[in-house]
């Protein structure tokens, strides 16, 4: 069987989506563990706003990042729709807090734009791609590029 590196045809990739300050965001479904209904987290002292605290799944310590807030976005109470999406985010087991979780979609390499290019002081590294869906932009996120080094080191901590 062929692996797709010759021609575009044919060559796609699965993303799920999902909500977030009513943007639609997308994750390779390859890097999805679960998602799981929104539970409460136990605190960590003396970690960043948006590291939430950990959650016990079925035996494995999963650190918890609200994405919102790692976004820098304007905070919204957690509702019936907040799901936490269990990832594999370089090597590590880690839980995502999302608004909502939309869908699966399919795109093709000719759907995938390059990210967006901002001056110096704005690093969009975490930007995989931007997806074209129905007209509509869908943020494809790189999750291993989500947090620095330094980030990653503190979820290791905890």
């Amino acid at each position: 069987m062929a692996t797709g590196t010759t021609g575009t045809k044919g060559l796609s990739s699965q993303y799920v989506t999902f909500l977030l300050g009513g943007e639609t965001y997308g994750i390779s479904i390859l890097k999805l563990n679960e998602i799981i209904a929104y539970q409460d987290c136990t605190t960590i002292p003396n970690v960043p706003g948006f590291i939430k605290g950990v959650l016990n799944l079925r035996g494995i310590v999963v650190p918890v990042i609200d994405l919102r807030e790692r976004f820098s976005m304007e905070l919204k109470a957690y509702d019936q729709f907040t799901v936490i999406m269990i990832l594999d985010v370089s090597g590590r087991i880690m839980g995502l807090i999302v608004d909502a979780v939309s869908d699966v979609v399919t795109l093709n390499r000719e759907d995938i734009k390059p990210r967006p290019n901002f001056s110096t002081g704005v690093s969009t590294n975490f930007i995989q791609g931007m997806g074209v869906k129905d007209k509509k932009f869908i943020i494809l996120l790189d999750v291993d590029n989500l947090l620095s080094d330094d980030e990653l080191n503190l979820v290791d901590g905890v």
